[in-house]
């Protein structure tokens, strides 16, 4: 009787062991899921900046501003057409 209650008391000790060593790891990934989820919210953030960016980059005043300036692009004359009634 004596082994069987030491047996027992042994797989008892052991099931809490492991229910505690599945918490903490549970715990642990919960923290990872987390800091991740994080990490995805920033890089979302910085996504949006970056198109906001990137238009105002991409707008027709300035593009036309650095045609002029930088390549010294300039508008072609107007032509008037030839033999059109």
């Amino acid at each position: 009787m004596f082994r069987l209650n030491l047996l027992l008391l042994l797989a008892v000790v052991l099931c809490a062991m492991a229910v505690v060593t599945s918490q903490h790891h549970a715990r642990k990934l919960f923290q990872a899921l987390e800091a991740e989820q994080d990490k995805a919210r920033q890089l979302d953030i910085e996504y949006g900046q970056l198109q906001i960016e990137m238009s105002t980059w991409a707008t027709h005043p300035r593009l036309e501003k650095i045609a002029r300036e930088r390549l010294r692009m300039v508008m072609p004359a107007p032509v008037a057409a030839k033999g059109v009634r």
